[in-house]
């Protein structure tokens, strides 16, 4: 089974095609960071403008790659091979969201696969899972960009904030 995974949260465009919920076929990458600089930090509108623009080679990368790396010559995996695609449904920046999300949704509807909303937040914790096997319950901290929260992690879909900061995060 594979699932083609999209990200689009805030200023990077990134794909991710996994097999198995386990092996990570590729993953690519399309930051943003020197487009943002010179404003000292991520303009919304600017960030879901490129989401627009590049998305689409982004994902043709990864099903180009994820083909390499699976020893098919010449070709890409067909999105009829996905099994399904998950995309991050939030936190983050609006635009951008809506650009992944929809992007998401027409490709899952267009080659039949299961459409799967992902919080940003509880897909950090449960990476740790694509190589070592998660043990529920569990204690998860998330420092991230805009996030410092330590989670009590019941299952893979439940995950209940215990703590947080108030000002800035520490991944700021």
């Amino acid at each position: 089974m594979i699932i083609l995974a999209i990200e689009s949260s805030c200023d990077e465009t990134a794909v991710a095609l996994v097999r198995d919920g386990r092996e990570v076929l590729t993953d690519q990458v399309f930051s943003q960071a020197d487009l943002h600089a010179v404003y000292g930090g991520v303009v919304p509108e600017i960030a879901s403008r490129k989401h627009v623009e590049v998305i689409v080679s982004v994902v043709d990368a990864a099903l180009e790659d994820a083909a390499a790396s699976l020893g098919l010559e010449g070709g890409a995996i067909a999105p009829s091979e996905l099994a399904a695609v998950g995309v991050t449904q939030g936190p983050g920046l609006v635009g951008a969201l809506v650009v992944g999300v929809a992007f998401a949704k027409a490709l899952a509807l267009g080659c039949g696969a299961r459409f799967l909303g992902v919080n940003h937040l509880h897909a950090h914790l449960l990476a740790a899972g694509l190589e070592n096997a998660l043990r529920f319950p569990a204690l998860g901290l998330l420092v991230s960009g805009g996030h410092t929260h330590i989670y009590r992690m019941e299952s893979p879909s439940r995950c209940i904030v215990l703590g947080r900061t108030l000002d800035d995060a520490a991944g700021e």
